[in-house]
């Protein structure tokens, strides 16, 4: 099937802002849960371009 390339549907700057925060949040909690210490935890969220103090 072939991709749409008409702009029908806008997606406004607070919907990608607020999929983003919802994305970082949820990649924090799987990062923090398999990290074997801080460290490691900072160092992946580094990695990922997520700073881990952001709420």
């Amino acid at each position: 099937m072939p991709a749409k390339t008409s702009d029908t549907a806008e997606i406004a700057e607070d919907d990608i802002a607020t999929v983003a925060a919802e994305t970082a949040k949820s990649a924090r909690r799987v990062v923090a849960a398999y990290a074997t210490d801080a460290d490691e935890c900072r160092m992946l969220l580094s990695m990922l371009g997520i700073s881990p103090d952001a709420a």
